[in-house]
């Protein structure tokens, strides 16, 4: 543990799994007290049907040396989001850092079929999990956030703007889901520019999360395995990696310069120093584009790493 951001209070919404749950640890790790939200408890899953739960991260909050405090939101819900920044303001009376990492849809997506053919409840819901609940959570927290000076948003996304500006993403419904998430950076960038607050935009690169793992059948500890079925995966990080990138803009006095911006945790580890849990930087959006994406060549990520 660091004290950086010591006495800072972070709201990671969507922190059950994956990015979310590593970026609420790391925030943990440099002393912040975290409040961590999601549809999945203990005593009740949401309609992912996985195993993490809000609890177990705020657990891991808290023995990373923060406070983690576990709240159930169901951020499509306006009363639950309001009820929720009420309880911060009134325990906390600030906030200092949101990231918006709200995601759960990938049960709802068709990788395979055209707009035409996708099931469209299915995709419509995928938008509203991806993107309304961003927009309702911003709306009732960033009033608490620019109270003070010097706030963060983060809004987690799937790719760079350049990546994604030039890069059908997998599908109709989750393309426009990541744009639009890319996009609400820049737009909150300059709404919250004269509060003195900053929004960027952060991709992880290939991230091991508990699903990705569970995907290809393979551990943390034996993630390499996976490269057998997809040789690309040796470019993959940790969600602890992403963690630690929002952790260095959420402790930097200039995150200023961030604002309205898309970045990467692979750019970021450039500029802020650190690493992923091996000790390595992958910077994969370089590693997709120079090497995953061009035909023929081979997966190889020396000097990616």
């Amino acid at each position: 543990m660091n004290d950086a951001l010591k006495g800072k209070i972070a709201l990671v919404a969507g922190a059950t799994r994956g990015a979310g749950r590593g970026i609420a640890v790391e925030l943990g790790a440099a002393g912040a007290t975290v409040y961590v939200t999601g549809r999945t408890t203990r005593e009740r899953r949401s309609e992912m049907d996985r195993p993490e739960t809000i609890e177990e991260t705020a657990e891991l909050v808290t023995a990373a040396g923060g406070e983690g405090i576990a709240v159930p939101c169901d951020h499509l819900d306006r009363e639950q989001v309001r009820a929720l920044v009420e309880r911060i303001d009134r325990e906390q009376g600030r906030l200092d850092v949101l990231v918006n990492d709200i995601w759960g849809g990938d049960h709802l997506a068709s990788w395979t079929d055209k707009v035409w053919e996708h099931d469209l409840d299915k995709g419509l819901r995928l938008l509203r999990l991806a993107v309304d609940t961003h927009i309702i959570t911003s709306h009732y927290a960033i009033p608490l956030l620019i109270r003070n000076p010097g706030g963060l948003v983060v809004e987690v996304t799937d790719g760079t703007d350049e990546y994604n500006r030039d890069h059908y993403r997998i599908s109709f419904f989750y393309d426009l889901a990541k744009i639009s998430v890319n996009r609400m950076a820049f737009a909150l960038g300059k709404e919250l520019a004269e509060h003195k607050a900053t929004a960027v935009a952060v991709t992880p690169g290939w991230l091991r999360s508990e699903f990705m793992l569970d995907t290809y059948g393979v551990t943390e500890a034996n993630w390499r395995d996976a490269c057998k079925e997809n040789p690309h995966f040796i470019i993959s990080e940790t969600p602890a990696f992403i963690g630690r990138a929002v952790a260095a803009l959420a402790a930097d006095p200039d995150v200023a310069r961030w604002n309205g911006k898309v970045t990467s945790s692979g750019d970021l580890a450039k500029v802020y120093g650190f690493t992923d849990v091996d000790g390595s930087r992958p910077d994969a959006w370089r590693y997709i584009v120079e090497v995953q994406d061009v035909p023929g060549k081979p997966a190889d990520a020396t000097g990616y790493r």
